[in-house]
């Protein structure tokens, strides 16, 4: 689509009942995309599968690291690999179907052609008109929209949706990018993602999801982990109010 050499990458812990359909409907979706799957050792089967699928599939990529090692690492193993395999954009996105396949076109369509690209990051977002949830109950609904403004205020971020995981970046801004700088591994790697793409001066525009909650499998976030991430958000929020690097 317009060009671009594009790779989307999934990472999965205990996704089985998921993975086979998702890369389908990826591939449904936009039929000359690549697709990476970064399995931290699921106990459940998922990397067996994408070993033997990945044998006569040229498209599909395969990352087996053996234990669980945390969502943010996970996301930029993926965008390292794009850059070094000289991909021209890089989507990340759940393997929970909550990000829906059906949205890829319109987020490559978002950067612009290649050549002339207007925008450097495009978010399937939530919380821009158009967007929404499905099969959240209010509490956690709230939980979301409170995260998000809190990342906005204390971190001086201007999407509407700093914390959704569903992404399509230019692998050339990737490239100016010292991931060695990103201290977050868990949820609050997506808010201190955009807070250091801030200070590169990247556009980053939004295009409206609705995001659905998980029909098989299990969340992965935890009470400690949430806790975490709004720590580190604090603390690169209070660099952000005293303009430090």
């Amino acid at each position: 689509m317009n060009d671009w050499k594009v790779i989307v990458s999934v990472a999965t812990y205990n996704e089985r009942e998921n993975i086979e359909r998702l890369v389908a409907a990826i591939r449904k979706a936009v039929a000359d995309i690549h697709v990476l799957v970064i399995d931290d050792g699921s106990p459940d089967g998922t990397g067996d599968w994408c070993e033997q699928f990945q044998q006569g599939h040229d498209w599909f990529h395969h990352i087996q690291r053996g234990s669980k090692q945390g969502l943010g690492t996970a996301t930029i193993c993926g965008m390292q690999y794009a850059v070094e395999q000289g991909y021209d954009l890089w989507i990340g996105m759940d393997a929970d179907f909550s990000h829906p396949p059906e949205k890829l076109p319109a987020m490559i369509q978002a950067i612009g052609e290649r050549g002339r690209p207007i925008a450097d990051v495009v978010i399937g977002s939530r919380y821009c008109p158009g967007g929404g949830v499905t099969g959240w109950p209010l509490t956690r609904r709230i939980m979301s929209r409170g995260v998000n403004l809190y990342a906005r205020i204390l971190m001086g971020l201007s999407p509407r949706d700093c914390s959704g995981a569903f992404r399509c970046c230019r692998t050339d801004l990737l490239e100016k990018l010292d991931f060695s700088a990103i201290q977050s591994t868990g949820y609050s790697f997506f808010e201190e993602f955009l807070w250091h793409l801030k200070r590169l001066g990247a556009r980053i525009v939004e295009v409206p999801i609705i995001f659905v909650d998980r029909e098989y499998g299990h969340s992965k976030l935890n009470r400690q982990e949430a806790f975490q991430s709004l720590w580190m958000m604090f603390k690169l929020g209070i660099r952000n109010w005293l303009r430090l690097g």
